[in-house]
């Protein structure tokens, strides 16, 4: 067992203690100037006042783009556990010409450029499929979401059922149970955990993402990273959307907490 001498002990706090500071500071400034009484973000904050608060919770366009991103994420998020879960299942479970080259073609949205994927897609949709008259719309951008998700889900998945043991599947089906009884009593429960912990990672990742959304949102859809975007040009707006980022780092502590959860008990 590596023992690590005092002074060890105290450099390497030091260090962590540092790393925290320099992730957490700025999130700590977003949160405290949100209740600034000032129109634009300072330090220190001039004064404490609600009014930011007020106004974002009763702002139109706040609404519609929270709601635009939950859509979005959702639809995504939907893909990604029916394609992951089929992928990984159809990647474990069977053997086949070709299986590395689907693992890779499986993986790579997430390890290409956001903006490689939003002008590939931005180009399909509009000069591939408008001119034969197919418009995606609103759709377009909830597959171009769920291209990146898939990986979410297809990771946790197949992580859990190279760790499963196939006897137990066999043996529900030496006892007479049907493949769909097997799979719902017996295989579906020993990756459930993961498969929620992906599902949620996937609506996580879908929910902020910018870069993809630009080339792929249809005209008048803002999500909330574009009205993030959009409102950063205006100075004045600055508390605003200090107020909005606060309540999107309370709530994304949710999904990452639930995740963390689900993938510790998928180690069980």
């Amino acid at each position: 067992m590596l023992r690590l001498s005092r002074t060890a002990k105290i450099g390497l706090g030091a260090i962590v203690t540092a790393i925290l500071l320099f992730m957490y500071t700025p999130l700590a400034l977003v949160v405290m100037n949100s209740f600034n009484e000032a129109r634009v973000s300072s330090w220190p904050i001039k004064g404490v006042s609600l009014e930011w608060w007020q106004k974002a919770f009763t702002s139109e366009p706040i609404r519609q783009a929270v709601g635009h991103s939950v859509i979005t994420a959702v639809g995504a998020t939907a893909i990604a556990l029916v394609l992951g879960t089929l992928v990984a299942f159809a990647l474990q479970r069977y053997r086949f010409f070709g299986q590395n080259v689907v693992n890779l073609l499986v993986i790579l949205p997430i390890a290409l450029p956001g903006i490689v994927t939003g002008v590939a897609l931005s180009n399909t949709y509009h000069n591939v499929l408008d001119p034969i008259g197919i418009k995606v719309g609103y759709a377009g951008m909830i597959i171009a979401h769920g291209t990146f998700c898939v990986v979410m889900v297809f990771n946790n998945v197949i992580a859990r059922l190279r760790r499963m043991n196939p006897n137990l599947e066999e043996a529900s089906m030496d006892l007479g149970a049907g493949i769909m009884q097997t799979f719902r009593l017996v295989t579906f429960p020993q990756f459930r955990s993961a498969f929620i912990a992906g599902g949620l990672l996937a609506f996580a990742l879908s929910f902020d993402e910018i870069v993809v959304t630009i080339f792929t949102a249809p005209p008048g859809v803002d999500t909330l990273p574009l009205w993030f975007m959009n409102q950063m040009a205006r100075p004045n707006e600055g508390s605003l959307v200090n107020v909005v980022a606060t309540v999107i780092i309370l709530l994304s502590l949710i999904p990452v907490y639930f995740s963390q959860r689900m993938s510790a008990k998928s180690e069980v």
